[in-house]
């Protein structure tokens, strides 16, 4: 069994036949796809991965050098690969986010990539998919749902980490089930040993006119237990940040926001604060995937 954070398997390694799996994971970032492989035991012969942000990609090679970089989604063609048994993937979510105020949905010019996802998985044909996208515009969410033929499973990260993260996760992977709580909060992902001010729970800390607001930076201290969202560059729109028992003022380290996503420490390593948060941000709950990959059966 895991613990209660991250690191360890859930399960022995699982007999997928004479080889490995062949996995295709689309929009990859920094593989957060191997680690769940990894920790649902299965053994993965051939990992392609399509993502064009380089830093992701360093990360990737870091951890994982064997991953076989294929370039932007666009770019990937089904007869340049071999039989596929696994495509995933969290198409672009800016389109889809209550975040956006537009409201473009799939018509978004990254959120429209969902259609390069279902073009390859027309044309591969895998055993197993899985696509994971945020909460949001229905009418998007309604066509994806449309369009891949399965009801999206609703799954908040807060059950296997402290960081309160809805999804929507689509896969024909038979009979997941949430996974069970796990009780984590963000005092067990401190690297600080004090505790947090259980009275102080506002949601904005004001500047010196006394004028709450996020739009010039100012920080979100949000309440215990579980964190907010991480989102790829929301430190340079708000901050994660808390305020202890002492008094002292507590960013969040790098370390720290691993843990929210369930990442093995030090897993960004190879990169700077800003990257890596993006990144993190940007990636999965790794706990998450593992869960649902742990009902496929090959």
């Amino acid at each position: 069994m895991i613990d209660r954070i991250t690191e360890q398997p859930f399960c022995q390694t699982r007999v997928t036949g004479s080889t490995g799996l062949k996995v295709l994971s689309l929009f990859d970032g920094i593989s957060c796809g191997q680690i769940a492989l990894e920790r649902a035991g299965f053994i993965v012969d051939e990992y392609f991965a399509s993502e064009i942000k380089p830093h992701a990609i360093k990360c990737t090679k870091e951890n994982y050098p064997n991953t076989k970089h294929i370039g932007s989604v666009i770019d990937v063609k089904a007869n340049d690969l071999p039989k596929i048994d696994l495509l995933i993937g969290g198409s672009p979510c800016k389109g889809i986010s209550r975040l956006n105020k537009n409201q473009e949905g799939l018509e978004h010019s990254e959120s429209r990539l969902f259609w390069e996802y279902v073009r390859l998985l027309n044309e591969l044909k895998p055993k197993y998919f899985l696509l994971e996208n945020t909460h949001g515009n229905k009418e998007a969410t309604n066509i994806i749902t449309e369009t891949l033929g399965v009801n999206p499973i609703s799954i908040n990260s807060k059950l296997v980490s402290a960081q309160n993260r809805p999804r929507y996760y689509w896969t024909n992977i038979p009979g997941v089930e949430q996974p069970k709580d796990k009780g984590i909060t963000t005092k067990d992902i401190f690297d600080y040993s004090g505790e947090l001010t259980h009275e102080c729970r506002v949601k904005w800390l004001t500047n010196e006119s006394g004028k709450k607001s996020v739009a010039n930076g100012y920080t979100r201290v949000n309440p215990y237990p579980k964190s907010g969202c991480l989102t790829a560059n929301g430190h340079k729109k708000w901050n994660e940040n808390y305020l202890l028992k002492d008094g002292v003022y507590h960013y969040l380290s790098q370390t720290e926001i691993e843990k929210l996503q369930t990442l093995p420490i030090g897993y960004t390593k190879s990169l700077n604060y800003d990257d890596a948060y993006d990144c993190i941000g940007d990636g999965w709950t790794v706990d998450i995937i593992a869960h649902i990959l742990g009902y496929a059966q090959w």
